[in-house]
């Protein structure tokens, strides 16, 4: 910080940190070879995996169960009051902190992640946990982090141990841990209840196309204009509404390299359940392409992931023609004279038509849909007039949706600067009021630096040791 609020003072973090059990000021944990699975209760040791620690946030649910065979090492067992860090990982999961405010007996750190205790009552654990999560810091623990890519960094304990932060008077600190309680607490339950929102919007988009192709979506349209609510279906199955000069297929099986200005190729991952997202699209060759001349789009025809990410669903617009598809996903070359593509996607898409897809799928590590079986898929359609109808409405309540998901994702993002906010505004010394009355940050420090020279002078010779595993076993990487 250039200019400290009045009383502050700037120190490295280690002169804020209690020497541990061992006499360390910081600890790393231990990576030992995990067994499958976490650890199911409180009777039986694990080891923390590095999701377990969230911005402000211990998830003790989030370990590896420690095998029988390996005897944990008690010394790295956390406590409620530790401070917990990420040290190793790819760049935006490296150095994130939280305070245990609660944890359950018998998880172990791993070595992916340091532990620290504040020198209460002269420090405040909960204005530890903020100063580390405040971007001001977060830049800095950025600036020292080392690696050679990306996925890899690592935050050394020698960097981590000088970084240099601002530390206000005591009594100051617990206020700013008292207002940032509140006040996050207050933005948590907002993103609480705004993330309930995605699944509303998912179970509204499933429920208007069900009763859709239920045909209650219709009722009051077929009363109108022919006098009951009765429906008249055509019962048939897939591939008898398709071109007969045109089959059901797949498509391109190798696609090969990346080609610039090439033919765009849908992958399951472009096609989604109602909708095509071009984001990531390959493209290849154009001879590639020629070689697959039945799945070249012509516009209109269904497309239907049958490998993989299964479920995605969706109509090949006229700015398509002259695309091409994975072997991945099947092309179904509608038949206009007979059924709307556009009502048949939403057929596909409901519910009873996805189920029936699960039932046929086949594999275990790689599902797939047959060809095969996909072309007797069975359908139920009504007229072309009423398919067009269902078609209008579904289209006018999915936009509805998603412009409803649009103004949750702006919310959203708004919501999720508040904490980064609050934050930077406690540590410019503006979220809580001032006191002159404090003791000045730079007195604490030296009662601080006092205390601990005083415990070095007590400090046994040689501090105890950790508990090794049995001879014999190895150790992995932990996650």
């Amino acid at each position: 910080m250039s200019q400290l609020p009045h009383g502050w003072a700037e120190a490295p973090i280690v002169e804020l940190l209690a020497p541990l059990s061992d006499g360390r000021i910081i600890h790393q944990g231990w990576s030992p070879q995990c067994a499958q699975g976490t650890s199911p209760n409180c009777d039986v040791w694990g080891v923390l995996k590095t999701t377990s620690i969230q911005n402000g946030r211990f998830l003790p649910e989030h370990n590896k169960l420690l095998p029988d065979a390996l005897e944990p090492r008690i010394l790295l067992e956390v406590h409620e009051g530790d401070i917990l860090l990420t040290c190793a990982g790819p760049r935006i999961r490296c150095g994130v902190p939280c305070l245990v405010r609660s944890t359950r007996p018998k998880l172990i750190i791993s070595g992916k992640m340091y532990r620290m205790r504040a020198m209460e009552p002269d420090v405040e654990s909960r204005f530890v946990e903020a100063m580390l999560r405040a971007p001001v810091t977060q830049d800095a623990i950025d600036g020292i982090k080392t690696g050679m890519s990306e996925s890899g960094m690592n935050l050394t304990h020698a960097r981590f141990a000088k970084l240099e932060i601002p530390v206000p008077p005591t009594n100051e600190q617990k206020r700013i841990a008292n207002k940032l309680d509140a006040v996050l607490a207050r933005v948590n339950a907002c993103l609480d209840h705004l993330d309930r929102i995605p699944a509303i919007l998912k179970r509204f988009r499933q429920s208007v196309v069900s009763a859709a192709t239920d045909g209650l979506l219709t009722s009051d349209w077929r009363m109108r204009n022919y006098g009951n609510t009765d429906r008249s279906i055509t019962s048939t199955t897939l591939v008898e509404q398709c071109f007969q000069n045109r089959v059901i297929t797949y498509g391109v099986i190798k696609l090969g390299d990346e080609t610039p200005q090439g033919v765009p190729c849908l992958r399951t991952s472009n096609v989604r359940w109602l909708r095509i997202d071009t984001e990531g699209m390959k493209r290849i060759a154009q001879a590639l392409s020629n070689e697959y001349p039945r799945t070249v789009l012509q516009g209109g025809e269904v497309l239907v992931n049958v490998r993989g990410t299964l479920g995605g669903v969706a109509v090949a617009t006229s700015d398509m023609i002259g695309w091409n598809v994975s072997r991945e996903v099947a092309v179904v070359p509608v038949d206009k004279s007979k059924v709307n593509p556009q009502f048949l996607a939403l057929w596909i898409g409901a519910e009873r038509s996805q189920g029936w897809l699960r039932g046929v799928e086949k594999g275990v590590a790689y599902t797939g849909i047959n060809i095969e079986d996909l072309r007797t898929l069975p359908l139920e359609f009504p007229s072309l007039e009423e398919q067009t109808e269902i078609v209008r409405r579904v289209e006018s309540l999915i936009t509805y949706a998603d412009r409803l998901e649009a103004r949750y994702n702006a919310a959203r993002a708004q919501a999720e600067k508040l904490t980064p906010a609050t934050l930077a505004k406690a540590f410019r010394g503006e979220l809580v009021p001032q006191d002159p009355n404090d003791e000045p940050a730079s007195e604490l420090l030296e009662r601080i630096r006092a205390q601990r020279g005083n415990k070095l002078a007590d400090k046994p010779r040689r501090a105890p040791a950790l508990v090794r595993p049995k001879s014999g076993l190895h150790q992995g990487a932990a996650e």
